[in-house]
C-alpha cells in the first residue's frame, strides 16, 4: 500500500531533494509538506500547507500519515540569535514530533548533525543533542535519526563559511584519519532517508556519517 510522509523543512537543501525523491516513488501516494513560505511543486503528489510554527498545535491534523521527515533548520545569521535558531532547530521540530506521535506516526526520521551532543559547549551542536535526546523519549515505533557532516548543494541563501569549507574539505578530508569528516550532498541524505522508510530496521537507531554513506554512490 503507497504510503503517506509529511516533511518539514521542505525548502531546504535536504528537504527539497527528498521531497522530489518521494514524488518519483511509487511507495508513496501523497507528500504533505509544511512549511513557513509557499514552496509550491508541480506533482499532484505533494500538499503544501504554509503554517505558523508557533501555533503547530492548531495544525495537528496535517501531521498524519506513514513517516514523518524532520529536515527544518536555519542558521544564527538567518535566525537573527542563538535563541531564534533554537526555536526554529529545536522548539518547532520537538513540537512537531510530539504531535506526529499522538497521531500514531509510526516512522520518525530526523536530520540532526554530526557531533550533536546535548552537553556540547556549541550552541549549535547543543540544541541538535538536546533535540535527539527528547524525540528519543517519543513512542514511535520506529526513530531513525541521521548525523550528517557538512552538507554540499544549492542553497536559497549563500553561506559564505560552507562556501569555503566546501572547496576545502573533498580534498583535505583525503588525508588519513579526515575521512569520516568529509561533506556529504543533499541529495545523498534524502536518498538516504527514502530508503530508510522503506527498509525494516531497529525501533532506534542512529546514523553517523560513514552509516549514512554506506549503500550510496558517492
Amino acid at each position: 500500500m503507497a504510503k503517506t510522509a509529511i516533511v518539514l523543512g521542505a525548502t531546504g537543501l535536504v528537504g527539497r531533494a527528498l521531497v522530489e525523491r518521494l514524488v518519483n516513488s511509487d511507495n508513496f501516494a501523497h507528500v504533505v509538506t509544511l512549511t513557513r513560505r509557499p514552496a509550491p511543486h508541480q506533482s499532484p503528489k505533494v500538499d503544501n500547507h504554509v503554517v505558523n510554527f508557533d501555533q503547530l498545535e492548531g495544525h495537528q491534523s496535517l501531521l498524519s500519515g506513514d513517516c514523518l521527515f524532520s529536515c527544518l533548520g536555519t542558521t544564527k545569521k538567518q535566525a537573527g540569535s542563538i535563541a531564534a535558531q533554537r526555536r526554529v532547530d529545536l522548539d518547532y521540530q520537538l513540537a512537531a514530533a510530539q504531535l506526529a506521535a499522538k497521531n500514531a506516526v509510526p516512522h520518525y526520521l530526523l536530520v540532526s548533525s554530526s557531533g550533536a551532543n546535548a552537553e556540547s559547549l556549541s550552541a549549535y551542536l547543543k540544541m541538535k543533542g538536546e533535540l535527539e535526546q527528547q524525540v528519543l523519549q517519543l513512542p514511535f515505533k520506529r526513530i531513525s535519526i541521521l548525523q550528517p557532516s557538512l552538507l554540499l548543494g544549492a542553497r536559497d541563501h549563500a553561506r559564505a563559511g560552507e562556501q569555503f569549507a566546501a572547496l576545502l574539505l573533498p580534498t583535505l578530508c583525503k588525508l588519513p584519519g579526515l575521512r569520516k569528516y568529509r561533506p556529504i550532498t543533499g541529495d545523498q541524505v534524502a536518498s538516504k532517508l527514502l530508503a530508510l522508510s522503506l527498509t525494516p530496521g531497529p525501533a532506534r537507531q542512529t546514523f553517523a556519517l560513514d552509516q549514512i554513506f554506506a549503500g550510496l554512490p558517492e
